[in-house]
Formats: structure tokens, sequence, C-alpha cells
């Protein structure tokens, strides 16, 4: 029996697919907005769309994954190595935003965005400064090892709140583009909205 193609998850993909090959474009051009990322707003993506959590999950990891080693080996010429130090951190925190997506936008709305995409930043920052502290990070003001205690944690915490500010706004706006995208498109394809 022939399997047909499903036109959502297909339409999914090419979304997912999409916000990776901006991530790609936009660390390949100078910017003065450090983190100014997609990557928020595909982790919310596809915890909202994606019918069930194991492809959630899994696509866009898979795409974070690709999307790094192009910029790790091509765009950087591997100067970090075939990945980065502490990626695991970084792909645990990501799948959390996709569940954050997957629990916050059972019902896409622009509220719920919102709120999404602040759960996600806030989240994103917490933990990737808390895991850079737990790591022996760099206190940016003395250039010496964050100290190890509640202070060092501030510290860490502080010097990332413009790069949470960042992450913020390019969640709020990838998010805005794409999701608004996919609703526009499931009102001009039905088909669409099915589920499977």
């Amino acid at each position: 029996m022939k399997q047909s193609i499903n036109p959502r998850f297909t339409t999914l993909l090419c979304f997912i697919l999409a916000l990776a090959f901006i991530r790609i474009i936009n660390v390949a051009q100078p910017s003065p907005i450090a983190n100014f990322t997609p990557i928020g707003a595909m982790g919310l993506f596809a915890g909202a769309y994606f019918s069930q959590r194991g492809k959630a999950l899994f696509f866009p990891l898979l795409t974070l994954f690709i999307s790094d080693m192009v910029i790790n080996n091509v765009i950087y010429g591997g100067q970090y190595g075939v990945i980065y130090d502490g990626w695991y951190w970084v792909y645990g925190i990501f799948a959390l935003v996709v569940l954050l997506g997957n629990v916050l936008l059972k019902k896409v709305s622009l509220k719920n965005i919102v709120v999404a995409s602040i759960a996600a930043a806030i989240t994103h920052w917490v933990l990737s400064d808390f895991t850079v502290w737990l790591s022996g990070g760099t206190d940016l003001r003395t250039q010496l090892p964050l100290s190890r205690n509640w202070a060092g944690l501030q510290q860490a915490l502080v010097q990332g709140f413009p790069f949470m500010r960042n992450f913020l706004a390019g969640t709020l706006a990838y998010g805005a583009l794409f999701f608004g995208g996919f609703e526009l498109l499931k009102i001009r394809f039905p088909q669409l909205s099915v589920v499977k």
C-alpha cells in the first residue's frame, strides 16, 4: 500500500529547515546583535505544531546539530573542534524550550506565543548561565574565573542578561514571522490543520 506524503509534516519540516538556514546566515554575517537567533522560535514552533513529542524533539535537535556542524566546521573553520564545549548543555536546554512550546502553546495565540517566548528566554538564560558558572566561566570584570558562590552565580547571570534580552527579541521576531506564516498557510490550505 502506497503511503501518501503528509502535507502538514512536510510544511512543518520546511519551516524548521528555514529557521536553521536563517541561523547559519545570521552567524555568517557580522551582527551587532549577539544572540539574536531563531533558535528559540524553532524550539517553540516544533513543540507547538508537531503532533508527536518525539518528532517535536527529534527534528529540531537534528536540525540544530546539522547547523552546528556547518557553523563550527565551515564558517568557523573547525577552530572549536568538531563541536563546541558544553554542547550537551545547549541541546538539553533547547529540548526544554521545545517542551515549553508543547505545553504552553497547545492553543497558538499571540498572547500564548509572547508568554512562551518569555518563558523560553528566561529558561535559556538562567540554565545557560548556570552552566557557565558551574563549568568555571570567566568574570568579565576581572578576567578571573567566576567565584564558586552565590555572588559568582549572580555575576554570571548579570553578564548573560544582554544575551537573554537579544534571545528574547529574536524569539519574538522569528516567532511572529513563522507562527504567523504557518497560521496564514493554514487558512489558505486547510489540509495543513489536519493533525496526523
